[in-house]
């Protein structure tokens, strides 16, 4: 007999994670498409392939993340998000520029979408015709890898956005449906007459009522319907057919093989589709976020999947799943995002602390990523019912009112945005910009502006920054509000482009402008190295990791306070949003000033218009 035939052959580390993960796996598959085996064995042959084809560096990279599990969760983390094409001109312009970016004390860097898509039909890059391909005027998947690589050299995590819901109509399943073949055509939904689409409409939200309106377009080629949940040319995928879910599961490995390390989930809650419902947020799309969930447990466990949900608190949290059975490791903060704008536009923060009081109830497992300004408009997803029934504020009129003073219209208004997809009926129009624009900058630049309007306008800047950086999570900044890059207005002038006002703040990064961060006492340079020193203070102190305990603090109108501890370390944030000056009473005692390193006493507390603190009460 062999002396080695008792030996058992060593167990890799993908066989490993399928048998934890296996059971689970399959009786959710087999739940929700009661496979008789066929589609969920090609499920598991495909992990196995994605395993076998991730590199050995990003292996390694996983192994190092899963012993330290809560990376993410650091206060040393700093994200930036970015279009390519607007930095760098391509990858590989990006990768040229990473110092800058290690300048800025950023090592998160969530790209843009720069998938493959068509000139003119591409919504910003959300309608993909090749999930493998990056859009060649940006350069090759190979770029893309090197690119990643030069990131993990330099200690930075990369996020790309993966597009679930539909693709274009471009895409090579969508052009094979479009000439008949029955396979490709199961992957989308495809209706002979108005029928079942007119049953779809009467519960079905529209997303772009003014802009493309309808759920569905008809195809005068092949005298048929599709649905288009977003715009005509973005077709919904078919999540009922398992061919779907193990296909677009397949493209997400192979960019997380490509060296991503957070793959958002864009429009997460809408890849479902049930005829009586709104087709948002059903069950279903929890079982399939979840089995993506244990495909990257097993095939790149280092890497975290970020959803879009841009819905109110209450139907946000459940994305998160539990902390046994994970779904999406964090989720964009848009409702912290646009009630903070709001305050900015009110000078009242009652609606800010009602929704905060929200998201801090939640678990401090939750993880958000934080912004103030993104590639996207600013929607007014509002609790309005609290706002009727604490201020008597009904939703047409109230935004309304936000939409005039962002753009200008209202007496007083320092603000210069544009409105997006703007329904008049509805008052449901949607908010562009540049965070400095705004906030007051482009106005206080006018050769007649008053002086003291830039420093009132920098203050409120820099005030915002801050109160993003004290929530808890991964906080970020858009490409170009670390210099107070101003509006794009060009872009009206661009055919391609001036139908849709996002690209006001989608304009190209200006370098020359960027340059002026090292001459004292421009607005670049007092932006820049003022959250330059946010920064670096908020990575010294372990009290604003992202799983410190945080509550908000109440009393006054116009400032907003948010009380954080962890490790014995307490802080006390406080944020004016409005002009006047607040003088406050917390109480007896005395707290160290972060920012200058002073003493205040607490039962004086004074804060200028749009000023703020960071008030040290306890250290460890």
């Amino acid at each position: 007999m062999n002396q080695h035939s008792n030996v058992s052959a060593p167990v890799s580390a993908f066989e490993q994670r399928l048998e934890q993960c296996y059971n689970e796996l399959k009786w959710l598959y087999h739940e929700l498409y009661q496979d008789k085996g066929n589609a969920f064995d090609y499920f598991l042959s495909m992990l196995k392939s994605c395993y076998e084809g991730r590199k050995q560096s990003l292996r390694s990279l996983d192994e190092q993340r899963l012993a330290q599990p809560d990376w993410y969760r650091s206060n040393k983390l700093m994200g930036m998000m970015m279009y390519p094409s607007n930095f760098g001109g391509n990858l590989n312009g990006v990768r040229e520029r990473l110092d800058y970016l290690e300048e800025c004390g950023v090592n998160y860097l969530h790209l843009m979408p720069l998938l493959d898509s068509p000139e003119g039909k591409s919504d910003g890059g959300y309608a993909v015709s090749d999930f493998r391909k990056v859009r060649p005027d940006l350069g090759t998947m190979e770029d893309l890898e090197a690119l990643a690589d030069e990131c993990h050299s330099k200690g930075i995590a990369l996020c790309l956005d993966f597009v679930l819901n539909h693709t274009s109509e471009e895409h090579p399943w969508a052009k094979a449906a479009r000439e008949g073949d029955p396979i490709a055509r199961s992957r989308y939904f495809f209706y002979n007459d108005w029928v079942i689409p007119n049953e779809f409409e009467k519960t079905v939200p529209q997303v772009f009522p003014t802009t493309a309106p309808g759920s569905f377009t008809w195809l005068d080629d092949c005298q048929e319907i599709v649905m288009t949940s977003f715009y005509p040319f973005q077709w919904d995928l078919n999540y009922a057919n398992p061919m779907v879910f193990n296909d677009m599961t397949e493209n997400l490995l192979y960019l997380a093989n490509r060296g991503m390390d957070v793959i958002r989930l864009d429009a997460v809650p809408y890849i479902w589709k049930e005829l009586g419902t709104t087709c948002r947020n059903l069950p279903q799309v929890h079982t399939l976020v979840r089995m993506m969930h244990l495909a990257c447990q097993i095939v790149c466990p280092g890497v975290l999947l970020l959803g879009e949900v841009v819905m109110e608190p209450a139907k946000v949290a459940p994305y998160f799943g539990t902390v046994e059975k994970p779904e999406c490791d964090m989720l964009y903060n848009v409702t912290t995002m646009c009630t903070t704008w709001h305050t900015v536009a009110t000078r009242n923060v009652h609606l800010l602390r009602h929704q905060m009081d929200q998201v801090c109830a939640l678990p401090n497992t939750c993880l958000f990523q934080n912004y103030l300004r993104c590639h996207d408009d600013i929607g007014w997803g509002l609790d309005y019912k609290w706002l009727l029934e604490h201020y008597g504020q009904d939703e047409v009129s109230h935004k309304k009112y936000l939409n005039d003073w962002f753009t200008g219209k209202w007496p007083g208004s320092w603000s210069r945005g544009e409105l997006y997809n703007d329904d008049p009926r509805l008052g449901d129009a949607r908010l562009c910009g540049t965070t400095a624009s705004l906030v007051g900058i482009e106005t206080a630049l006018a050769p007649d502006a008053p002086p003291q309007a830039l420093e009132q306008a920098i203050a409120c800047d820099m005030m915002l920054h801050a109160w993003m950086l004290t929530q808890s999570g991964i906080p970020v900044l858009y490409s170009g509000d670390e210099v107070g890059q101003l509006n794009d207005n060009d872009y009206h002038n661009d055919p391609l482009k001036a139908d849709d006002s996002r690209y006001i703040h989608r304009g190209v990064f200006d370098w020359e402008m960027a340059e002026k961060r090292h001459t004292p006492g421009t607005v670049q340079n007092r932006i820049f190295y003022g959250l330059r020193k946010l920064e670096q203070i908020r990575a010294a102190h372990p009290v604003f990791r992202s799983d410190a305990q945080v509550w908000t603090w109440g009393g006054d109108d116009a400032v907003m306070g948010l009380e954080r501890r962890f490790g014995g370390e307490r802080l006390v944030g406080l944020f004016n949003f409005s002009e006047q000056t607040h003088k406050l009473n917390l109480g007896k005692g005395v707290a160290e000033d972060l920012l200058t390193g002073a003493a205040v006493w607490l039962d004086e507390v004074t804060l200028p218009g749009y000023g703020f603190y960071w008030l040290l009460l306890e250290r460890s």
